[in-house]
């Protein structure tokens, strides 16, 4: 015996700590995929990106509603609808923003942090205003409820393993359109040399504008898997913001591999440490130790590339 568990106790414990731990993972990695590409590509330091993130957790919030209300028939697939609509919205405003804010800021990180920063506060008591300062939650279908049963002491719940199978899927995605379509080569040229790129004949505003929203877009569909985890409020992006940057820098601004590795490290021992202590408290060890790694790898775990 170990305390009051036996060690068969503390094996299921510990695995459905590593799967909760998967589906924070998740979140993280979907956050983290759009400020990848804004902080990383582009090199806009974007803290307003939490709330394009609950942008698209209050699409899928009222198109819930929606089904619920003149559609209860079609509501089992309401999700995939709230999704694409979650990613039009989010891409919609981040494109709005990059041509009305951002593009005056290019080269001056600093002054896209503070301008960003105002802009989180606006769309926060924009949200207030609308949605009121209650938090809301999203009805789940029928078949998104429940659990898998893995062995007689393990479940796994069936939300977390859908929340999972889509972050796959679209990263696979987010990497193809990166690294294989000749948009993604585009945004690649303007980033390695923005002159060059803009002499050969690529619309360099054009594919910062489209960079941009598509990294807000994906925000939105992350808002969307934030609801079948908690509950949506105007603040709650802010919760996120921080351990999505800290994401970022660990795995290397620019490395999709990177973003990836650093996600699972830090949700993972995240999720771990709270089983002996709080959740503060996991939170504090986990950036402690992934500041002490940055002190000995500044460019984070996979090369870092900066825009020219």
């Amino acid at each position: 015996m170990f305390g009051d568990y036996s060690l068969g106790d503390l094996g299921s414990i510990f695995v459905m700590q590593g799967f909760a731990g998967l589906i924070l993972f998740s979140v993280y990695v979907l956050m983290a995929l759009g400020l990848a590409i804004i902080f990383g590509q582009m090199g806009v330091i974007n803290m307003a990106h939490g709330e394009f993130m609950i942008l698209g957790a209050y699409v899928t919030w009222m198109t819930s509603n929606l089904f619920q209300t003149y559609m209860p028939s079609l509501f089992g697939g309401y999700f995939f609808l709230a999704m694409i609509l979650a990613f039009v919205a989010s891409g919609a405003l981040g494109m709005l923003v990059e041509w009305a804010l951002i593009r005056h800021l290019y080269k001056r990180p600093l002054d896209t942090l503070l301008a960003t920063w105002g802009l989180s506060l606006m769309l926060q008591q924009a949200y207030r205003s609308v949605f009121g300062a209650r938090e809301v939650g999203v009805e789940l279908p029928q078949w998104m409820l429940g659990s898998l049963h893995v062995t007689d002491s393990i479940e796994v719940p069936i939300n977390g393993v859908f929340v999972m199978g889509l972050t796959a899927l679209i990263t696979i995605a987010v990497a193809y359109v990166m690294f294989r379509s000749r948009w993604g080569r585009q945004v690649r040229a303007v980033v390695q040399n923005r002159v060059m790129a803009g002499a050969v004949g690529i619309n360099t505003e054009k594919v910062d504008r489209y960079t941009f929203g598509l990294g807000c877009g994906i925000a939105g569909i992350a808002g969307s898997a934030f609801t079948m985890i908690g509950s949506t409020g105007p603040t709650s992006g802010q919760l996120y913001i921080v351990d999505t940057f800290l994401v970022v820098v660990f795995g290397g601004a620019a490395s999709l591999l990177g973003t990836i590795a650093s996600a699972f490290s830090i949700s993972q021992t995240q999720s771990t440490l709270e089983f002996f202590m709080s959740g503060s408290m996991a939170k504090v060890l986990t950036l402690l130790a992934v500041v002490g790694i940055l002190m000995l790898r500044p460019q984070g775990l996979f090369a870092l590339k900066v825009r020219k």
